[in-house]
């Protein structure tokens, strides 16, 4: 009989087997693989792109801040300056946005429902026999509908009358948008009683009722 002369394995105890460590294989590193390329030509050409629309995106944004400082010069001088920057959600920036689409003529709208047909938040309601379907109005200034948008969602942030009263819309089953129009709605109304009476934004006041 021939007895072999390979190592038996080490036992410990009577139900577990000492094994040797395994040795460990090294990370990938997926920075230091070798990466698919474009010829020299196509890559400097890419290259160039880039430097271009870098130099492009400089110089746009120079202009953006000289913009901001004529806004922030001009808009200041303004009489209802100070009440549109106390609207909740309205910046320097937005709040001349707002104030350049609406107009400062005092008696160009007779009533906050006139502003709001023309700032488009108010909704359409159509009937037809039994049927009555409430829509979104499409016939509007769309640069001032959208800076009001804007405004609607910052003054979630800014005034806690305005996030009760999305919460609610919300909590009744209307949509983000929908929601975000109806707020909007509300503050053009504010806006407009601050304006007719030549007072600032009141947190308290605007939703009291």
């Amino acid at each position: 009989m021939r007895i072999s002369t390979r190592t038996t394995p080490t036992w410990s105890g009577s139900s577990s087997m000492t094994c040797p460590p395994a040795a460990k294989e090294p990370r990938w590193n997926p920075f230091q693989a070798l990466q698919l390329g474009q010829p020299p030509a196509v890559t400097a050409a890419y290259a160039a792109t880039v430097r271009a629309q870098t130099a492009l995106l400089a110089t746009l944004n120079t202009k953006i801040g000289r913009l901001e400082e004529q806004v922030e010069a001009h808009f200041g001088q303004h009489p209802d300056a100070e009440i549109y920057l106390s609207q909740p959600g309205l910046g320097l920036v937005l709040g001349a946005r707002v104030l350049a689409e609406f107009g400062d003529a005092p008696t160009r709208y007779a009533d906050a429902k006139a502003r709001r047909n023309y700032a488009g938040t108010s909704p359409v309601t159509r009937a037809s026999g039994r049927k009555k379907v409430v829509l979104a109005r499409y016939a509007r200034n769309h640069r001032l509908a959208d800076a009001l948008h804007r405004q609607a969602f910052c003054a979630l942030r800014a005034s806690p009358g305005a996030r009760a009263s999305y919460d609610s819309l919300r909590a009744r089953g209307m949509g983000y948008n929908a929601a975000l129009r109806q707020l909007a709605n509300r503050l053009v109304g504010i806006l407009h009683g601050c304006l007719k009476t030549h007072t600032l934004y009141d947190e308290a006041t605007a939703w009291s009722h």
